[in-house]
Formats: structure tokens, sequence, C-alpha cells
């Protein structure tokens, strides 16, 4: 047999996929992509159809070099580029450049990076996918065209380094959105009442539902007086006492979407770091004397298909370790949303077998905790239902119907690998002293009623992990996009991130407000996701890549002409600050820029003088007694830094706490968990903390 050239595109994956091949094959990398569109120019000749002028990346150009003699060396080229769109682009453009045959039997296509995939997928070498390629394509074409076409638009009438993208300003557009949601909001008022009852050996509360039969809410305080008034004289006893098991179904192993949220939620990962540390568990781990091995199956996906194989193995290891009951009667099979490529699978462990404890050596803590995560949601996929007794008693007051209910785990079933916050809610259930006792017509003490006024709140903003869903759910971009397109719009300044909430800059909510005037198209969730649709007939053969761009870029470019006559000059007005330049004398101006706002010299370009705006924190720094005050940090990230640095370099990464600490005097912060929030401090020698409570009527 002869030589065979392999080409994956990263190093990590070239030393994995070696190791399974014998020592006919040669495993390079070709660090991504080596061809593109120029950045200094459109690169797309509109007047040709809108043919890509495709260029070499500068500085691969030695690369480029050896992997041609590397081909021209071999019997045969393997593209194993990822098993995506990208990938596909990918190995479209080596065999370009290498002169490799578009119709040979060159791309291998794998999901996971294990000895019996990876020899497998050698042996079944097909030709390269142009419905893939031309999808990729389009997207590519179409990204470029806006970004290139609406950018300088935005630079002549607003600012320069002003940028549109086709799926970032919709994004930009959501946060956006949402912050006039809020801004605009008006809470209102609303009351709740619950009882506190006792019967038959056994205290629990219930809380008012209805009032003669019908949903029964209390606006304000008059109506809930006259509502204690009546319910004074009434007299409480059992209705309907019902019992029901409940069977609780798990939820299907992550997508790309579902695995940031959920890494987001409980290990307070960003989109970005998710995906980072999926990547190094796909691309392998050194595990020791067994060698290089992918952890997980490849990690941009929206499929929740599992391979047999994979089930087969989850099977037995069940029924070894758990035992029949915690295994369903048939192999679980999930239903996938929208239009999923069938090849694809969720993600998911490469084995099974592999527990998290006993390769925990080799990993990161953070690998390990991203793995485990991956590890147990697979496992519990396929495990048996959680069963639960529920209780539910109604009470009747006269015209008033209460209603206490509670719930006890009769069987853990999946539950028993991962639980969700809202089975810990239900197995701590507030109303334990229910008992199944209490019988219909049985009288009642009413030991005390609880009124309580409360207020609507406004939506919350977006934090990364539910943009990502919203995106998701409207069908905005695809798993690979997911990610990059939230970093892009955090760091051209339209959105900042404070207490990891997205909150539009007001940079950014002058461009999306100018663009929804002029191009209404471009940031329209349905529009967008639409283009997606587009994309995947392109994908499925279904549609020509050219036809979809051409259909696009008519109406674009007219509205560009438009909005050219249209649109005056937009002067985002700077804010005076009371600071005064030391160099000239004039006051200071307020800008914004990549991270967040500074001071600067309104005499620019004679003065150029410039400092960070420094924002009181409200508390004094511990080591020196000088103001802290809030800062951000190279990548965007907020921090609570000395107003004296560099004389004093005290920073600390959580928000001050208002108070000192009770025991020492030093400095509180506050630390957010998943299921608490706490002031801790900072002195390490002493370490006190404790609960923030929550204000009234929260």
């Amino acid at each position: 047999m002869g030589k065979t050239l392999v080409i994956v595109e990263s190093p990590a994956k070239a030393k994995s996929i070696s190791k399974f091949l014998s020592r006919n094959y040669l495993v390079k990398a070709s660090m991504g992509h080596l061809r593109d569109l120029p950045k200094s120019q459109i690169g797309v000749d509109i007047d040709n159809d809108f043919e890509p002028k495709y260029i070499s990346i500068r500085g691969r150009g030695e690369l480029v070099k050896e992997l041609r003699a590397a081909a021209k060396n071999a019997d045969r080229v393997l593209l194993a580029s990822d098993p995506d769109r990208e990938g596909e682009a990918i190995a479209w453009h080596l065999a370009h450049l290498l002169g490799l045959e578009l119709d040979a039997n060159t791309r291998i296509e794998f999901h996971e990076i294990t000895k019996p995939t990876i020899q497998k997928a050698v042996k079944n070498a097909r030709k390269i996918d142009m419905n893939r390629v031309d999808a990729q394509q389009a997207r590519r074409v179409l990204d470029r065209l806006v970004g290139y076409k609406l950018s300088p638009l935005l630079w002549r009438k607003v600012k320069k380094g002003l940028s549109a993208g086709r799926v970032q300003s919709v994004a930009v557009r959501l946060i956006c959105d949402r912050e006039e949601e809020i801004r605009s909001f008006e809470p209102e008022e609303y009351w709740t009442l619950e009882a506190e009852l006792s019967g038959n050996g056994s205290s629990f509360i219930a809380k008012l539902l209805h009032k003669k039969g019908k949903k029964f809410t209390i606006n304000n305080k008059t109506q809930m007086d006259e509502v204690l008034k009546e319910l004074q004289t009434a007299s409480f006893k059992i209705g309907e006492v019902t019992t029901k098991e409940k069977r609780k179904q798990p939820l299907p192993p992550f997508t790309t979407s579902s695995l940031q949220q959920e890494a987001y939620r409980r290990l307070n990962f960003t989109p970005k770091k998710t995906m980072m540390l999926a990547q190094q568990l796909y691309e392998g781990i050194d595990l020791g004397k067994t060698g290089t091995i992918g952890l997980i199956t490849y990690m941009r996906t929206d499929s929740v298909r599992i391979a047999d194989t994979a089930q087969e193995e989850a099977k037995a290891f069940i029924l070894e370790q758990y035992g029949p009951d915690y295994y369903p009667p048939e192999p679980r099979k999930f239903a996938t949303k929208g239009r999923v490529q069938e090849a694809h699978e969720a993600i998911r462990p490469t084995s099974i077998l592999r527990l998290p404890e006993t390769i925990k050596e080799y990993l990161s803590r953070d690998q390990l905790r991203l793995y485990r995560l991956i590890w147990d949601r697979f496992l519990a996929s396929q495990m048996s239902a959680a069963v639960y007794d529920t209780l539910s008693v109604d009470v009747l007051a006269g015209d008033y119907l209460f209603r206490a209910t509670t719930s006890k785990i009769k069987f853990p079933g999946y539950l028993t690998v991962y639980k969700e916050d809202s089975e810990d809610a239900e197995k701590n259930s507030p109303d334990e002293g229910l008992n199944s006792r209490l019988e219909p017509g049985q009288e009642l003490k009413l030991l005390k009623l609880n009124d309580k006024q409360h207020f609507t709140e406004p939506p919350p903003r977006y934090t990364e992990a539910t943009l990502v869903k919203k995106m998701e759910e409207a069908g905005i971009g695809r798993p690979s996009t997911y990610a990059p397109t939230i970093e892009t719009i955090q760091s051209r300044g339209y959105i900042v991130k404070e207490d990891k909430k997205l909150v539009p800059t007001e940079l950014g909510e002058i461009v999306i407000s100018l663009l929804k005037e002029h191009f209404p198209d471009i940031v329209d969730l349905e529009f967008t996701a639409n283009m997606e649709e587009k994309l995947d007939d392109v994908e499925e053969g279904k549609a020509h890549w050219k036809t979809v761009i051409r259909d696009f870029y008519g109406p674009f470019a007219q509205t560009l002409d438009q909005a050219e006559q249209k649109i005056g000059k937009i002067k985002v007005e700077d804010e005076v600050s009371d600071e005064v330049c030391e160099l000239c004398g004039r006051n200071m101006v307020i800008k914004m820029g990549r991270f967040g706002k500074f001071l600067a010299c309104p005499g620019f370009p004679e003065c150029r003088n410039a400092r960070p705006l420094l924002e009181e924190a409200g508390v004094d720094c511990p080591k020196c007694g000088e103001k802290l005050v809030i800062r951000r940090s190279k990548k965007g990230r907020k921090f609570y830094g000395c107003s004296k640095y560099p004389n004093c370099d005290f920073i600390a990464w959580e928000k001050p706490a208002p108070n000192p600490c009770p025991h020492c005097g030093g400095l509180m912060t506050e630390k957010n968990t998943r299921r608490e929030r706490k002031y801790v401090c900072t002195n390490k020698e002493c370490r006190y903390s404790e609960l923030i409570k929550e204000a009234e009527g929260n």
C-alpha cells in the first residue's frame, strides 16, 4: 500500500489521528482555512454574477508549500476537515490549492476521534459535497456584501470603525429591543394570599386561586381588605383531594446551543469558553498509557440523534451499574426540531465507559467539569423516567378556593445521575405537612392568613446563555455562529456586560435605530431566519447559491442607494464632564470605547489627552483607604480597582458589598452561585460570609 496524506485542521487533531493509523499514513494540519476572500476589498465580483475572488491567506505561504510537497509525494490525499459546511469548504479550498481532482474520492468525515471511527473513515472516502460548499459560499458572500457595503455607510453617517453584519446586527437588535421593553415597563401591583391551616395532625399552607369557580387576582390593598373581611367569618374545609403518579422524562443529550446554555448556568462558562473546552475534548486528550483519544463527539451540532452503538453501550452500563428498573422499556428516541442532517449526532462521550472520575488526572479542572456535564447528561438521557407521588388538596372557604400541593420522589430514575433546578424545587416542596389522611369535607383550623404585596417586574436582560437560546428559537445563525456572534458584538462596542447581563451601549442603540429605519430586512428576525432556511435549501440541493445571492442583493442595493441619499450625518454628541483637561483647560467629554466609557479632551487633534472614566464603586480600598472605582480589563470584563493605581494595586473581580465585614471590618464582595447569593469577606484570615437578604416584595 502506498503513502496516504491525511489533512486535518489542527495540530491537536493531527496528533490524535496519527496514533490510530499505520506508518503508511502521514497526518498534517492545515491550521484552518488557507484560502479566503481578501480583507482589503469586497472580494466579490458583483458584475460577474457574484463570483468570489479567493486568495491564499497571508502568512500561510510556507504551509501551502509544505502541504503541496507532501501531496506530491503521496499516492493518495484524504481531506479530513470538520463534518460541517465550514469543514467541507476547507476541504474544497485545499483541493484547489493542492491540484486535486474535485471528482475524486478525497473527502473523509467522522464525528468522533476514536480508533474504530478513524479507521472506518479512511476506508470510506467520498467526493467533496458541493452543495455543502455552495451553502458555505453563499453565507460567506452574503455576509461580505452586507458587511462591506453597509459598514462604510455607517462610517460616513455615524462614525468610523463601525460595522454591520447579517447575523450580528440582529443579535444587537434583540438586546436593544429588550432594553426598550425594560425602559417602557410600568410595574403593576398585585397581591397574594396564603392560608396557614391545620387538621388531622398536619399543618400546611394553601394558596388562594379561585373565587366562585373562576381564577381570581387581587390588584390592590382595597380588594385584599375586602377578601380578608369575607374570610374572617368563613369556615375552612377540605374539598377535593387528588393523588396522582407523575412521570418526568429525561432531557435529550446536548446540542451546541443547550450545552452552551447549561454550561453557563451550571459552570458559569461563557459560550466562547465552552466551545474552546469542547474543541479540546473532541480533538483528543492524552490519557497516559491509553494514548490520545477524543473524549466527546463533534461539538457543533443541532441534532439529538444517538448512534445505535452508543445506545447499546449505555444500555449495558445502566443495567450493570443501576439495574433493569433504571432502563426504559425501549431505547430512547428524541425528536429533533427543524432541519437537521441525519448524519450528525448529539454531543456525547465517545465511550460511556470513560467515567469522569477515572480520567480526571489527565484533564484540567474546567475540562473535567465540562466532560462530567456532557457525560452525566448523556447517561441520564438513556435512563428511565423519574416517578413522583403528587398530592393536591383543595380548601373551600365560602366563595374562595385555596390549593396546596406537594410531591415526593417515588422512584428517582435518571435523577440518580442528573438533577435539574425544577426537580430540586419539587423535592423541597414547602407543603411537606400535607398528607393523604386529609379527607373531603374535613373541617380545618385557620392558623393565620398571610397577605403579601407584589409588583410585576420587567423582562430580564439577556445573558450570553439566554441570548443563545433566543437566537436558536428564532432561527438566527447556526450552531457554529452563536459564540463568535456574541464575541463580535462585544468587541465592536455595541454591547457591554454588566453583572453578567448584556446591555446595549449608546452607540449600539444608534446603529440599530438607523438600521431599523432604513434597512429593516437586515435586522428583521423573520427575514434573517428565512435566509438561514434558504442556505439549508442550498445544502440540500434544492436551490442554487447564486440565485439566493441575486434575490437578496437586488433589493439590498436599491435600499443602500436610497439610504445614502436620505440619511444625514448623525452626530453622536459627547457628554461633557466636570473633569478639566490638565493640559489645555477644556472640560473633558465622555466617549465610548471598546472597553466602555473614557474621558477625552474635546480639543483633539491639537490636544490628545485621554484617561479612564473612574466611576466610584461606593466603598473604600481596603489596602490604602482611597476610593474603589469600576474599571474594565482588556477583554472588557468589569472589575473594581483602587483609584490611586498604580500606586495601589488592589483589585476585586466581584461587586463590593455596601457594608464592611462585621467581624474584621474588611471589604465584603458579592458571590453568586446557582443556589444562593452571599457576601464574603476578602480578608483571607477571616472569610466571614452571610446570605444576601432579598428586598421585601421581590
